[in-house]
């Protein structure tokens, strides 16, 4: 054992594993080191601030007794009051608290038991950017998903999902991938409805036409403002970190979308030029205020349509697994994030290459050290806009995979129990369930610690089968209770898109299927084996399917009900394939009365899902 393997332990680095195609992969030293490196081992720079060295996180049972170590402390408590003795901790309300004892400031995290179950319900996921209605033009808005989760509810429907509406880049159009944002607290303005007309492109989404379009059109729309009570309340209580977005924002406009790229000045928020950048550029601030007010009240609104509409959850919101590295949410608390390593994933049987995702992983000391603030602001962020909730890629509450620039990855340990305990404080204020997308090589014994928090799990059904001995499709009986079952996600062939093999006629064209007869020979046989489960060759047969199964919650997918064959997202592309550009071959209103739609909403009810 060496040093290097003693440093490694201790901040939970895991640098041999088996990998998702069952390999045994050793990431090299230069590898660990790196990660070290950005963990603030013997690196000055990424070293924990002396101010939180002596500070920690304990999650506890809320309205218990708690034992304690000896000596007197004191509990500041959530609200703001204060508490002194010595030995075990009275019980304490759910909530975040603060115990000063022996020197060390410790963020207690008093937890709340397990989450409920919902009931059996069904519900519609979908892009946002892919609605439309009248004309091919611009995203979808957020009025726009108010109106459909009306029209689903009258269907049965109990939820609307959608995916990750996150604030974007509208100074680089080409980087417009919901799963890499520049601020998970922020919302896209993209989707605000201003009701003017923008430029129509077909149906494909050209975005840098259509954010072009959208910018001038809230421009247009924020001359005409002329000041809402409501609005400067609303800043009000943003505060500093609302602020600091909307100057990133501004900056960006004279910058550049990616701060790496700013002059040093305007790298640190709290520089003097930034805050003389502030006052001389007070009106963009207001814009971008403006704007991100605008999508915060149509959101809102949408969600009280569909709850009002008689959905049980309403809308159904999707917190992406990471962040931009040089976007807002990086530039505003640099310290959070480990720099110079992306998130990703290790080589599987999908990907036999692994993947580097380009997103900013947050820092577990940061996050135990600071009473994982940054992760319940971005949960909360969400949560008062929905009912029902996806965590993206979960499997990072255990562990996440960094790769060094340049590098291989290997594994950090993420604080699970202390996690888990934020989100069940966070989901039962808001009243909501949460999802958590338990898919790829699944750490050992998270699946059971997501099952004891009430954190439901994701069943993909072209990916439900019986892989440790027949590998047939499991019936609907076998499938998790505690989980959404679906046919498909946005990373996989549409239900008709998985019939023709257009996944493997779009993997063959960029040379990934090594025998292409063999996989298309397969694929056959898949659906031959598929159809006879579900007693049928059509969308109403995989949805009676979906109905019937054990799981507490299903997903259809729009894309489905609306005849669409090609996928949102090729995974491992991102200018061989147009993701994230597809809109949905039928407008809102063909959607809403499609007859798909309410021929699936009588199957969920034969069902019982209502």
């Amino acid at each position: 054992m060496s040093d290097l393997d003693d440093a490694c332990r201790a901040l939970g680095l895991v640098w041999v594993y088996r990998d998702g195609a069952g390999r045994m992969q050793e990431a090299p030293e230069e590898s660990r080191r790196a990660v070290l490196a950005a963990l603030g081992q013997g690196n000055a720079e990424a070293a924990l601030p002396v101010a939180l060295q002596r500070s920690t996180s304990r999650a506890i049972p809320a309205g218990a007794p708690t034992d304690w170590g000896p000596g007197p402390w004191v509990i500041l408590t959530e609200d703001g009051g204060e508490i002194r003795g010595e030995g075990p901790l009275p019980a304490l309300p759910m909530g975040y608290h603060r115990i000063l004892h022996q020197g060390w400031t410790v963020h207690l995290l008093a937890e709340p038991p397990r989450l409920p179950m919902p009931p059996r319900r069904w519900g519609v996921t979908l892009p946002l950017f892919a609605l439309w209605e009248g004309a091919e033009a611009g995203m979808g808005t957020y009025p726009q998903l108010g109106a459909l989760a009306e029209g689903l509810a009258g269907h049965g429907a109990a939820f609307l999902g959608i995916n990750p509406i996150h604030a974007g880049f509208p100074a680089d159009p080409g980087n417009y991938s919901p799963y890499a944002p520049s601020h998970r607290r922020r919302l896209n303005t993209m989707h605000v409805e201003t009701g003017l007309k923008l430029p129509e492109s077909g149906a494909l989404i050209d975005y840098a036409r259509a954010i072009r379009a959208q910018r001038a059109a809230l421009e247009e729309a924020f001359a005409e403002f002329h000041g809402d009570p409501d609005f400067e309340a609303w800043r009000g209580e943003g505060g500093a970190a609302l602020e600091e977005f909307v100057t990133h924002q501004a900056l960006s406009e004279v910058h550049g979308a990616y701060w790496g790229g700013w002059p040093l000045a305007y790298q640190d928020p709290r520089s003097a030029e930034v805050q003389t950048f502030a006052r001389e550029r007070w009106q963009r601030l207001r814009f971008h205020a403006w704007a991100q007010w605008q999508a915060e009240t149509q959101l809102h609104d949408a969600q009280i349509r569909a709850r009002s509409a008689g959905m049980n959850f309403g809308l159904y919101l999707d917190i992406a697994v990471g962040t931009h590295p040089h976007g807002a949410e990086t530039w505003a608390e640099r310290g959070s994030f480990a720099q110079g390593v992306s998130l990703g994933a290790p080589p599987d049987l999908l990907g036999p290459s692994g993947q580097r995702w380009g997103l900013a992983p947050l820092r577990p000391d940061v996050l135990r050290a600071t009473g994982y603030a940054a992760f319940a602001q971005t949960l909360r962020a969400q949560l008062k806009f929905c009912g029902l909730l996806r965590i993206d890629h979960i499997l990072g509450l255990e562990r996440s995979f960094w790769l060094p620039d340049g590098l291989p990855g290997l594994y950090v340990t993420m604080p699970r129990e202390e996690l888990l305990a934020v989100l069940r404080i966070e989901a039962t204020r808001a009243g909501a369930s949460v999802i958590g997308e338990d898919l790829g090589t699944i750490p050992e014994g998270l699946r059971a610690a997501l099952d004891a928090s009430g954190v439901m799990g994701c069943r993909v059904a072209m990916f439900e089968r019986d892989w440790d001995g027949t590998r047939d499709f499991l019936p609907p009986e076998a499938y998790t209770p505690t989980a959404l079952a679906s046919w498909a996600t946005h990373d996989l062939p549409t239900w008709a898109g998985w019939r023709q093999g257009r996944d493997i006629d779009w993997r063959a064209q960029l040379g990934e299927v090594p025998d292409e007869p063999a996989a298309r020979e397969a694929r056959a046989a898949e659906v031959a084996a598929f159809d006879a489960l579900s007693g049928g060759a059509d969308l109403a047969a995989m949805h009676r399917h979906l109905a019937r199964t054990a799981s507490h919650l299903v997903a259809v997918q729009g894309e489905d009900l609306a005849g669409a064959v090609e996928q949102a997202n090729l995974p491992g592309t991102i200018y061989e394939h147009p993701n994230w550009c597809r809109r949905l071959p039928l407008p809102l209103s063909g959607l809403i009365s499609a007859p798909s739609l309410d021929q699936t909403g009588a199957i969920m009810a034969e069902a019982g899902r209502t």
